[in-house]
């Protein structure tokens, strides 16, 4: 028992510290990109940490399976390069009883990775959904900076105002400029409007108008001489009145229980995805128990890379699988099965190859001692 709990403490330990670093890269990289999309206007500021919290789960359920192979190799490869292995070995420790020591480790990360699979995550996802959803639906106002020009429609409206009111209602020294297409996508010229100051009125049919004072609209070309130029004192613009979609489309958010008996393709497909990542924990922790076996004199990082390359193969392997079952190709009585058969084979191969070899080593020497 003291064994077991060393064990596991080792594990669990270098687990819980190499899934910190991974949480930190992968969402250093996504609040990155997220951030951008905030300084283009396409996000508001305030919603960055909301929309990285409902992601975490979706981040968490990919990033612990690697952190407890990673562990393993580390933690057990520090053990073999420190000799504690071997004298675990002499005391009766088998790769067979150690990794049966290592399920229990498993178990628990197994049962966190199934449930943020089959309920955090999509739940994550659908809640993400509904912040883009409100993020598309909002005006220039709401996410207007003063001093700043600001792409909008896909960077064919830009806008910008040296002063802005607290709210949001007031601006001064307008400058805003749209691309005009015809309904066939034809380019038919760019409007450019400057104004003193606007105000938006918002009238009691929820309707929006920004009104400008003093100032100009020009329209057409660039390259071609036939500008036209109004002068006015005050100008009307109606606003889009923004709609908040409640629709989720992704079938990443579609609750598990939707999933389960569903006729459809591309959810079942998505069901057995969700089934194999908690799978996958298993498999991985037959495969690094042998992989983290290791000789003191070449160091416990030698085995380090084909590991990893090997658990990058396994996930490919499941990613593409599930392509070719969005698309028809795989049945689903095979699906997402086969590839988990495959890598379980060659973690048993890995685990009794060391006992078969021996096996095989005094069988032989047998036979050349009796002949």
């Amino acid at each position: 028992m003291i064994v077991f709990r060393y064990l596991a403490r080792e594990v669990l330990v270098t687990l819980s510290a190499v899934s910190a670093v991974l949480l930190v890269i992968i969402m250093s990289g996504r609040f990155i990109k997220y951030l951008a999309q905030a300084a283009q206007g396409m996000l508001e500021p305030g919603v960055l940490f909301m929309i990285m919290g409902v992601r975490l789960p979706g981040f968490l359920q990919l990033i612990l399976p690697l952190g407890l192979f990673l562990g393993i190799l580390l933690a057990y490869g520090r053990l073999y390069l420190e000799s504690e292995m071997t004298v675990l070995s002499a005391t009766g420790m088998s790769q067979q009883r150690l990794f049966a020591y290592t399920l229990v480790p498993a178990t628990v990360v197994a049962a966190v990775v199934a449930w943020l699979s089959l309920s955090l995550a999509p739940q994550g996802i659908a809640q993400m959904q509904l912040l883009l959803n409100k993020q598309e639906a909002m005006t220039e106002f709401d996410t207007l900076a003063p001093g700043r020009f600001q792409s909008m429609k896909d960077g064919t409206r830009v806008t910008y105002t040296e002063s802005l009111s607290n709210d949001r209602t007031a601006l001064g020294g307008i400058f805003i400029s749209d691309k005009n297409t015809s309904a066939s996508g034809k380019d038919r010229g760019i409007s450019l409007l400057v104004a003193e100051k606007g105000v938006q009125e918002v009238h009691a049919d929820g309707s929006r108008y920004l009104i400008l004072h003093n100032g100009y609209r020009y329209d057409g070309t660039p390259g071609q001489a036939d500008y036209r130029a109004i002068q006015y004192d005050t100008y009307g613009v109606l606003l889009p009145k923004p709609e908040v979609s409640s629709e989720i489309d992704d079938r990443d958010a579609v609750p598990t229980t939707q999933l389960i008996g569903s006729e459809n393709p591309r959810y079942r497909a998505e069901l057995q995805w969700r089934i194999s990542i908690p799978l996958l924990v298993f498999v991985v922790t037959l495969l690094a128990v042998p992989l983290s076996r290791v000789n003191p004199r070449q160091g416990r990082f030698l085995k380090l890379l084909p590991a990893v390359l090997l658990y990058m193969s396994y996930l490919a392997l499941l990613i593409a699988a599930r392509g070719m079952l969005d698309k028809g190709k795989l049945s689903f009585g095979l699906g997402l099965w086969w590839v988990h058969g495959v890598f379980l084979a060659i973690g048993l191969l890995l685990l009794y190859w060391e006992p078969m070899r021996l096996k095989w080593a005094a069988s032989r020497a047998r036979r050349l001692a009796h002949g």
